[in-house]
């Protein structure tokens, strides 16, 4: 899940695509989402820093292929295949501002650092580790200097956090602290590891369903069956596909702790069982 922001009209819509675009993604298993995180970073500061570049992207006048090809022209070798299918999905979106691009393509560059955290067991670590550098940093003045808006030098502001934090807290940890050094975007540090917080909690609290398939299945389906689950626990659910051939038809469905089997062989088995019984 993204990190949150407050979006309105188009830009909402975008977001949520590619959103789950991203989830899509990151639910592959040939995806590393260390890497994936690292370009949708660099194509953030990238954006941000280029206010002409912005408007380019997002201006509404402009076909979106038109829009698809310039991400092309930019990123291509630059970035991995998908990071740049990612931004060229957003880019052919439409969006209210152009700012709101730039905080889209953050937020999915958190999400895809924090879901490389929870994969390797350790979200909840990062979002300590986030919590208390954040306020080690409110808490000593010169750090707060050191890491102002008004301080110029970004290595500088890198190779402090890194001096802080290497060898010390998780890569996703470490990683997300440089990018709220920076790159803050006229917020202090602190409030942008608050907004990353914030992220990490609303994917931890996301509910995760292990879904085994005889087949793979298409967007459509599976934004159904989010939709679906979404409904039946309340909460917003992200999908894990796994293809088991033996499965045979229907799907396996495990969500906390709880099976939900509606496939093909399950009742094989359970007429089996009958039969025997």
């Amino acid at each position: 899940m993204a990190a949150q922001v407050r979006m309105q009209g188009p830009s909402r819509v975008a977001l949520a695509a590619g959103q789950d675009r991203l989830e899509l993604l990151l639910s592959s298993a040939g995806t590393d989402a260390a890497r994936l995180a690292e370009d949708l970073f660099g194509v953030t500061n990238l954006v941000a820093s280029n206010a002409a570049l912005r408007r380019a992207l997002t201006e509404s006048s402009r076909e979106a292929d038109n829009r698809a090809a310039l991400v092309a022209r930019l990123l291509e070798g630059k970035v991995s295949g998908p990071a740049q299918d990612l931004v060229s999905g957003l880019v052919r979106s439409h969006w209210s501002n152009s700012a709101d691009l730039t905080e889209a393509l953050e937020g999915l560059a958190v999400s895809a650092a924090l879901s490389g955290a929870e994969k390797a067991g350790r979200l909840d670590q990062v979002e300590d580790e986030l919590f208390r550098f954040g306020r080690t940093v409110a808490g000593d003045v010169s750090l707060r200097d050191a890491f102002a808006i008004r301080t110029p030098g970004g290595e500088r502001k890198r190779e402090l956090v890194n001096a802080l934090l290497s060898s010390k807290v998780a890569p996703e940890t470490l990683r997300l602290a440089e990018q709220a050094a920076i790159a803050p975007r006229g917020r202090r540090v602190e409030q942008v590891l608050e907004k990353f917080l914030e992220a990490a909690a609303a994917r931890r609290r996301q509910l995760v369903a292990e879904v085994v398939a005889a087949s793979p299945l298409t967007e459509g389906q599976r934004a159904r069956l989010s939709t679906a689950l979404r409904r039946l626990y309340g909460r917003d659910i992200r999908v894990n596909l796994d293809v088991d051939p033996e499965v045979i038809g229907g799907l396996r469905i495990m969500v906390a702790g709880e099976l939900i089997d509606s496939t093909v062989l399950s009742r094989l088995n359970t007429a089996k069982r009958t039969i025997a019984g």
